[in-house]
């Protein structure tokens, strides 16, 4: 029972992995109760509920700033703040840390030390802005076209992010350092574990389509699965380069898939 997902089938299990997951990945008060091996497979599966519950406050901001008369663009804008206020910014300090290390072109020990310092690079401020840039376009795009479109699209993309940590939580994805949490999630879930995480976001995606049409449900689905691959892209690449994955890939992954997921809802 322990391998299911979202935390195994014992009620304490959950909680522990739900509290690892917010108390990780968010600022919402979540006492971590247990830092170890089990606890990190619990909460990276996880996951998914954290990024639901931070696309959910991001969709309501984003909806208040409709109803209250401000249009689109500043809907988009303050929808996209949210997860990087609720994050503490650690994410897209995480993508810029990842840009910095792969574009510095240096063997995987002096990258990873690239990626440790605090100043960011020139490689990391472009990743930052076209990555904001993308996010509040895409937003700005799904708002014009209603605000049901928006909300499900800022809750789609938190959750489908969140779950691409859990892939990159799964077994054969090594750490690339012996310390930090990149080294007390990594290979703690299963693959059959991820495989059923990912079923039931998927599910919940064509669902919450179908409130408005089938086609929407079937863009949704769409839209999670490529967010999940070049999020998965990225974490080979990262993987090969580093030697395994750190926090701040995770942050990477995450920052990627939520970006991929907003730019592909636009199409079609």
């Amino acid at each position: 029972m322990r391998n299911l997902p979202f935390g195994g089938g014992d009620y304490p299990a959950r909680m522990d992995g739900l509290r690892f997951a917010f108390g990780t990945l968010t600022v919402f008060p979540a006492r971590i109760t247990r830092w170890d091996r089990d606890a990190a497979r619990a909460g990276m599966l996880c996951a998914p509920v954290a990024g639901l519950t931070v696309g959910l406050s991001a969709a309501a901001l984003g909806g208040a700033f409709l109803l209250l008369g401000s249009g689109p663009l500043l809907a988009a804008v303050a929808a996209t703040a949210v997860p990087a206020v609720l994050t503490r910014g650690l994410h897209l300090d995480g993508l810029a840390d990842t840009a910095d290390g792969l574009g510095s072109a240096k063997p995987a020990e002096d990258a990873l030390r690239i990626m440790k310092q605090s100043d960011i690079g020139p490689f990391g401020v472009i990743a930052l802005v076209l990555v904001l840039l993308a996010q509040v376009a895409a937003l700005h795009r799904l708002y014009e076209q209603s605000w049901a479109h928006g909300t499900v699209a800022v809750a789609l993309a938190a959750t489908v992010a969140r779950l691409a940590l859990t892939h990159a939580s799964r077994h054969g994805v090594p750490a690339a350092r012996p310390e930090g949490l990149g080294a007390i999630v990594a290979e703690t879930v299963p693959v059959r574990s991820a495989t059923l995480a990912t079923a039931l976001v998927l599910t919940s995606c064509a669902a919450a389509g179908l409130l408005s049409s089938p086609y929407d449900a079937v863009r949704n689905v769409l839209a999670a699965g490529a967010a999940l691959c070049v999020a998965a892209l990225l974490l080979r690449r990262c993987v090969r380069r580093f030697g395994g994955v750190t926090g701040d890939v995770f942050g990477a992954v995450e920052e990627t898939a939520a970006t991929t997921a907003l730019v592909a809802l636009t199409l079609g």
